[in-house]
């Protein structure tokens, strides 16, 4: 059956039904084998198969070089806020950070606590409302490497290019708009992510990383943490999260069906526009981030009259649409329109914010 209403939460988030679908048909008995891909052995064949099928098809979508490793590890993002130091600072050496919110003021505090790491540039002035122009940024060319938020859950801000920072290896989480649209990896050393936003499930975490990156990390680190050993070890130093890695499989095959990340980059922007044109049209609803970097992926607004948002929920939620509640630490509304939103969705929304302005304005 059809579901009845339109998920906006920004993780774990909505899935697209035919993948849901999908699994539902293949959970007790995947392909005739008698058992559920969540009981099959991680060494097995029929498990190591579609763990292998899941990466390959991951590389296609994203164009992935093959000096490139893919890891599907467990943590999410912000375990690969530790690991990521651990794997890539050396003792002595430093790394520069963008401070574009949360997320990426996170990743800075978290490696911190393993070795020198520098500001290189911050938004925080203009309230993370939008980009550090990039003629702000102070970057170290001797840097280990500099690491980016290529999209901010919270703030609803995002990289729409990649920016260049010459020769220093280029780090991003991607962790909410990966898949959204194309994007080159080579000019990246190394992309890694949460799945719960445009991948799958929670559980899994994925790191794309550049092979001459690999074998830097210190002698303390633990081995599951080690990116060269994770490589080495087809990211089975341990049982990694197979549910979830087959999932994500699902969910790369449903997006090679609909034609890979240039038609969802246009399903996404088509969603995006409509969205943000309502709220820019209307004097009762405002998105406060600068145009040029509004994220695609995560649109945070705020009503005229904030003693009228428990009103807006409760009306939203009577309309079939979930978790419009803004983050704790910002307040207001937030509508997460990932991959797997359709365009009757985002229609829906924008349908109850003009009645919602008629009626309460």
């Amino acid at each position: 059956p059809m579901r009845k209403l339109f998920n906006f939460s920004a993780g774990p988030a909505v899935l697209p039904e035919a993948v849901l679908t999908q699994a539902a048909a293949e959970m007790p008995d995947w392909h005739g084998t008698g058992m559920s891909v969540m009981e099959m052995s991680h060494r097995g064949k029929d498990y190591m198969g579609i763990q292998a099928q899941a990466e390959a098809d991951l590389r296609e979508l994203q164009d992935i070089p093959a000096e490139y490793k893919v890891l599907f590890l467990a943590g999410g993002a912000t375990l690969q806020f530790a690991a990521l130091p651990l794997n890539l600072l050396p003792e002595g050496g430093s790394a520069d950070y963008i401070d574009t919110g949360v997320w990426s003021g996170k990743a800075y505090s978290e490696a911190q606590r393993f070795g020198t790491v520098r500001l290189a540039a911050s938004s925080k002035a203009d309230n993370y409302t939008c980009l550090p122009a990039r003629e702000t940024w102070q970057l170290d060319p001797k840097a280990a490497y500099v690491h980016i938020c290529g999209n901010e859950t919270i703030g609803g801000v995002e990289f729409q290019q990649t920016p260049d920072v010459g020769n220093v290896p280029l780090v991003a989480d991607a962790s909410s708009h990966i898949l959204s649209r194309p994007l080159d990896v080579r000019r990246y050393g190394m992309i890694y992510g949460g799945a719960q936003k445009n991948i799958g499930p929670a559980g899994l975490s994925l790191v794309i990383i550049r092979e001459d990156l690999l074998g830097r990390a210190r002698k303390t680190m633990p081995s599951i943490l080690d990116y060269g050993k994770q490589a080495e070890n087809d990211s089975m130093i341990n049982t990694p999260p197979t549910y979830s890695i087959y999932l994500a499989g699902l969910v790369f095959q449903w997006l090679k069906k609909l034609g890979g990340l240039t038609e969802m980059a246009r399903r996404n922007e088509e969603k995006a526009r409509l969205l943000y044109d309502t709220l820019d049209a209307s004097s009762f609803f405002r998105n406060p981030v600068a145009k040029a970097d509004r994220s695609w992926m995560n649109v945070p607004f705020t009503l005229a009259d904030e003693a009228l948002d428990a009103a807006f929920l409760k009306g939203a939620a009577e309309r079939g649409l979930a978790n419009l509640k803004g983050h704790r630490s910002v307040g207001g509304m937030r509508a997460s329109i990932y991959n797997a939103m359709p365009l009757e969705g985002v229609q829906a929304l924008v349908d109850y914010l003009k009645d919602f302005e008629k009626t309460r304005a």
